[in-house]
């Protein structure tokens, strides 16, 4: 199964092993060149595309990852379901689907856009900064989980209630409340009114 990690090279088409490259963008999304990934996150961080995706089952809970201890950023964290970077030119929506079966081994039965948030999050951990253009998407999961214990150490599907209580005792990703928030109109829009979101 295929990874992405910050230190990892994707193969290009010429066969030859390439430094893994993010879409640096402007304040309104347009993108402006690329950096590689390690030094887009740099202090003070490079405005750059990313996304983050929120799944939920059949019964209206959202699925969290627990990044895996050996990630290189935000290690052993609770996050959303899945969350990272397009490469160069790819759509947002195709590197959601892409990450998402990369890291948790399932394909959405659904997935939809969900909006934009800008934000600046130093990680006070590893120092590094999530200074990101995020494209969100939420959907539904209805596959047995198959994650990639290189990327996730941990697996939970939660209610609003039960969010909250782990969200109060347990450390959490610098990023998830603001992505969370943001996408909380589409996320009730998918779950109904009884979900709780």
């Amino acid at each position: 199964m295929p990874i992405t990690p910050a230190t990892a090279t994707h193969t290009s088409p010429n066969g030859t092993a390439d430094a893994i490259l993010l879409e640096l963008v402007d304040e309104d999304g347009v993108t402006i060149g690329t950096a590689e990934k390690l030094a887009a996150h740099q202090p003070p961080g490079q405005l750059h595309r990313a996304f983050s995706v929120f799944l939920f089952d059949e019964r209206g809970r959202l699925l969290l990852q627990q990044r895996a201890l050996g990630k290189y950023h935000s290690p052993g964290v609770w996050s959303n379901t899945c969350c990272g970077h397009p490469y160069p030119g790819e759509a947002p929506f195709a590197a959601a689907a892409r990450r998402t079966f990369e890291e948790l081994g399932v394909s959405p039965t659904l997935l939809a856009e969900a909006g934009t948030v800008r934000y600046n999050h130093p990680d006070p951990e590893s120092g590094l900064v999530e200074q990101e253009y995020n494209h969100l998407f939420v959907g539904l999961v209805q596959s047995p989980l198959r994650p990639d214990a290189e990327e996730v150490g941990d697996t939970a599907f939660v209610t609003p209630a039960e969010l909250a209580e782990r969200h109060a005792g347990d450390p959490f990703s610098s990023w998830f409340m603001t992505v969370l928030d943001a996408a909380r109109p589409a996320v009730r829009e998918l779950t109904g009114p009884s979900a709780g979101w």
